[in-house]
């Protein structure tokens, strides 16, 4: 691949910041600039090379007096890409000269380079059949550099192999060719110092890393945050245009409001009572709503109209409908009561019949559920002291005495549970070995709980508190959100977004209550319901959506602004909305 570079002249070598000539090499012409700006232009360079603007980037190096990459890396990266292992081991030589008197540079990592060039050079001699060619390479080349000898080992194990298709299954080796060659170069550019070659596509990775770095920052963005570009060789054909950079990049992104779900978009009164509880389906597709009414209501949602429509009445419960638990694939939906109610009822979804009444003694009060990541097993208990793990059959695995719970999470392990109890705890509980230990331990009762996607967050509803959030591997409390109203009523809070970036919580002065993880205040306050706010859930898939359940006997759907509104988007929010 042709090298941009300035007038034939060697460049200088940079390493671990220090300007140094070597060889006699006189200082690049063209204008003085410091070392950011070199950087910078560098970047560029790379940049119009990566698009097929080689021209241009050929001028700029001329004018700048600088090259892209060391011309000894140039001509390595050129060789390795054409397969040409002979000159790539003379080029490595000439690197490894470089890059000796280095004081930063781990001896490991100069034999790691030549062991990567030659393990790919064995195997492309493999694949091809010249099977003596690779046997003199594993014993003249290899095993001689004394490094890493169980790979060696590997390596001539796959001196075995029938055909090509055999070495590329048991290598996790693509075959010889641009996406390994590729491989082979990033890997010696990661012991490399960036002066002598840049990994490729570092000016996109570094606007990437900056756009998720405002996204993360911005208050109202929910959507999916930049992820870096895919690695591709230097000269390779770019990603597509804004492959992972989906707003402009001549302006701090900030987005507006407008998009944010704060706008009232349709109100569900087909409850006759209190609403006492909702969630989305894990594909969020359907929504679950709970109520006093001793119904559970079903509603299909349309991601292009958003809205959502009845599907169907899931009735026979008698005490209410108090707590809903969506299996992980989605295939059952358990529903709990208030207190004092001794069943559960286990839903088929996919038939939308009853599969299992549980009631295991009508001592029993089961007001709360969670379900186990594989989906095949739940715990559930309550106020009573009753602790169970059912199968999905509703017969008990396994309980624990005495245990009084108000709020149950299971974790990403499959094994342990988190149990908020009456005592203002929150304890892990492990039913394979009835081992149980203290997490958490509040002032006041912990009303509702949630655990966030990640495993690593708790979100809590205390009594006379409000919502505190909770590093469960540090056991510390990070935050207390500030705003809502918390009795001893139960409200229920969520996580939302698509990197779960926000808290939204139900309160007893009637509003929904929104902040972002990173700060204390809310973001916006919802007006709109006439009595408590109980739950609130955001839709899992589409992040500008969420719920809200109310003692009012509605549901209220929130989304983004509609554009055919003529009202000011402010309308649905408090006064008191700090945004400015």
């Amino acid at each position: 691949m042709h090298q941009p570079c300035a007038n034939g002249a060697p460049p200088p070598v940079h390493l671990n910041g220090d300007a140094i000539a070597r060889n006699g090499d006189l200082p690049p012409p063209g204008p003085r600039m410091g070392q950011t700006d070199q950087e910078i232009v560098r970047l560029i360079g790379q940049h119009l090379v990566s698009i097929g603007l080689e021209r241009s980037a050929a001028l700029l190096m001329e004018e700048s007096g600088l090259h892209l990459e060391h011309p000894a890396a140039a001509t390595f990266r050129q060789h390795v890409l054409a397969g040409d292992w002979v000159k790539a081991d003379h080029d490595l030589r000439a690197l490894h000269d470089l890059l000796r008197d280095s004081p930063n540079v781990d001896p490991h990592n100069l034999a790691e380079m030549k062991f990567v060039v030659l393990e790919q050079k064995y195997l492309e001699h493999l694949e091809a059949g010249r099977v003596l060619d690779a046997l003199h390479v594993l014993r003249n080349e290899l095993t001689p550099l004394q490094h890493d000898t169980p790979r060696v080992h590997r390596l001539s194990a796959l001196m075995m192999c029938a055909d090509a298709a055999e070495l590329h299954a048991r290598a996790a080796w693509p075959g010889a060719g641009p996406r390994s060659r590729a491989a082979v170069l990033a890997r010696v550019q990661a012991v490399l110092p960036p002066a002598l070659m840049m990994a490729p596509g570092r000016l996109r990775a570094l606007l990437a890393q900056a756009a998720a770095q405002q996204a993360a920052r911005c208050r109202f963005h929910a959507a999916p945050r930049p992820a870096p570009p895919p690695p591709a060789a230097l000269g390779a054909a770019p990603p597509p245009a804004d492959h992972h950079i989906p707003f402009t990049l001549l302006a701090d992104h900030q987005c507006s409001a407008d998009n944010f779900p704060i706008h009232s978009l349709q109100v569900l009164n087909e409850h006759c009572d209190e609403v006492w509880y909702c969630k989305w389906s894990p594909d969020g597709t359907k929504l679950a709503s709970g109520s006093k009414d001793n119904t559970v209501m079903i509603w299909d949602f349309d991601p292009a109209a958003k809205r959502l429509s009845f599907r169907k009445s899931l009735e026979g419960h008698t005490y209410g409908v108090s707590y809903l638990a969506w299996s992980p694939d989605g295939r059952y939906l358990i529903a709990a009561g208030p207190e004092n109610c001794p069943d559960l009822w286990i839903w088929n979804m996919e038939t939308e019949q009853l599969h299992q009444k549980m009631t295991q003694s009508q001592e029993d009060s089961l007001t709360a559920v969670a379900w186990h990541a594989g989906s095949d097993k739940f715990v559930c208990g309550g106020g009573s002291g009753q602790f169970y793990h059912c199968g999905l059959d509703g017969v008990v695995i396994n309980s624990w005495d005495g245990v009084r719970v108000n709020a149950l999470a299971c974790r990403a392990d499959g094994r342990t549970v988190l149990a908020a109890d009456t005592h203002h705890r929150v304890r892990a509980y492990d039913f394979s070995d009835l081992t149980d230990r203290n997490l958490i331990q509040e002032e006041h009762a912990v009303m509702a709980m949630t655990l966030n996607a990640n495993d690593t967050l708790l979100l809590l509803n205390v009594a006379n508190q409000g919502v505190h959030l909770w590093d469960i591997r540090a056991r510390a409390l990070v935050r207390r959100f500030r705003g809502l109203s918390q009795g001893h009523f139960t409200i229920h809070a969520c996580f939302g977004g698509a990197h779960q970036d926000f808290i939204a919580s139900g309160s007893e002065d009637n509003k929904v209550y929104i902040w972002h993880i990173n700060g204390e205040e809310p973001i916006a306050v919802i007006t709109g319901h006439t009595r408590c706010v109980n739950a609130v859930a955001w839709n899992p898939v589409h992040h500008d959506i969420i719920v809200s359940a109310s003692d009012d006997y509605s549901l209220r759907l929130w989304g983004p602004r509609d554009p055919r509104d003529p009202r000011d988007p402010r309308d649905p929010r408090d006064p008191r909305d700090p945004r400015p």
